[in-house]
């Protein structure tokens, strides 16, 4: 008994025997009223991890299958001219790439997201606060970062409607351009002096696309009032027949060139309209030949195109018989203010005997 009251009197004097047995009990007692806590706790964050990347990997997988499932699908156009322009193979890949990496990152997102939530609570943390602070935050940005919420929400349904992609000619109403980027936030025009327009999604309220469909070719042809129309047409449509049989033409041009009829009709001109279907963004080329072609013809066929005809020398009058008059002159009348002011005074009576 001295021992043990001298050992507990000296604090550093080493644990005996007895004090490291009731530790170990005490240890062994705690452990195995936990250990089943514990156990439960883990098994319910593999259970969570486990079912989390079981579910992101079979979304993944669906998402990827309805992409694939896309870009096999194509309309009953496809395989024509039209339709090769209409659903373009490679177009149609990227827009499915592009819509399917968003997918894939959204639901990786809520998955991953939830599956964090459910761990925090199986280890009892209060996740109110956190929640709470999330949502506040959250408002605080989205009030902070609405264009960017808009811009991003925007380029999402540009891709996923396939308004637009690259290598097409749009007319986004704030640029015009060629489109060499298609984004999320900005989409990039190349204009037509070779800038470069960057324009926001969310800013775009309108879109024409011009290489989309099939684009149109309008001329019109003024020619003198008493030319004979069926002259003038027989020609545009031997013009127009002759423009479709020759290379790279037939190509360009996707309908016969049809001769409108009479567009106006002037006191000095008519105004007959020819008009053709091309491929989308060779109007203007097909417009140029057109008109190229209208003006040999009708110069070959003896048609006078308005505006060509020289002008009429006036006729010699002869001499202008008033060109040796003199102008009038206020000298002329003695009774106008010049002529008086100009008149000497008279000298009075008295001097004159």
């Amino acid at each position: 008994m001295l021992l043990s009251a001298l050992a507990a009197a000296d604090p550093s004097a080493p644990p005996s025997i007895q004090d490291a047995q009731e530790k170990a009990e005490n240890a062994a007692g705690w452990v195995e009223e936990n250990w089943s806590t514990w156990l439960a706790v883990g098994l319910r964050v593999l259970l969570i991890l486990v079912i989390a990347t079981v579910l992101r990997h079979f979304i993944r997988k669906a998402i990827t299958k309805f992409i694939e499932r896309m870009n096999r699908t194509a309309p009953a156009l496809d395989g024509t001219a039209l339709g090769g322009l209409l659903v373009n193979a490679e177009r149609r890949r990227q827009r499915s790439e592009a819509i399917g990496s968003v997918l894939r990152s959204v639901a990786s997102f809520v998955i991953l997201g939830t599956a964090a939530l459910m761990i925090l609570g199986a280890f009892e943390i209060d996740l109110a606060p956190l929640l709470a602070s999330a949502g506040v935050a959250g408002v605080a940005l989205g009030f902070g970062a609405r264009n960017l919420v808009t811009d991003f929400l925007s380029g999402v349904f540009m891709i996923i409607e396939d308004q637009y992609g690259v290598g097409d000619s749009i007319d986004a109403g704030v640029a015009s351009g060629e489109v060499i980027e298609v984004g999320l936030r900005v989409t990039k025009l190349r204009g037509d002096n070779g800038e470069i327009w960057y324009v926001r999604n969310g800013e775009v309220k309108r879109i024409g696309n011009l290489s989309q469909g099939w684009a149109t070719a309008m001329v019109d042809v003024s020619v003198r009032p008493d030319e004979d129309l069926e002259k003038v047409r027989a020609t545009l449509v031997e013009v127009g027949e002759e423009l479709a049989k020759e290379e790279p033409w037939n190509e360009r041009l996707w309908g016969p060139v049809e001769v409108l009829g009479l567009d106006a009709v002037y006191l000095d001109s008519m105004v007959v309209r020819v008009s053709a279907k091309t491929m989308p963004g060779k109007a203007l080329g097909v417009e140029r030949e057109l008109r190229w072609r209208i003006k040999q013809a009708f110069d070959a066929a003896g048609i006078r195109i308005v505006g060509g005809v020289p002008p009429v020398a006036a006729e010699d009058a002869g001499p202008d018989p008033a060109a040796g008059v003199a102008a009038p002159s206020a000298y002329a009348s003695p009774t106008s203010p010049q002529s008086v002011a100009a008149t000497p005074i008279a000298p009075p009576p008295n001097l004159a005997k």
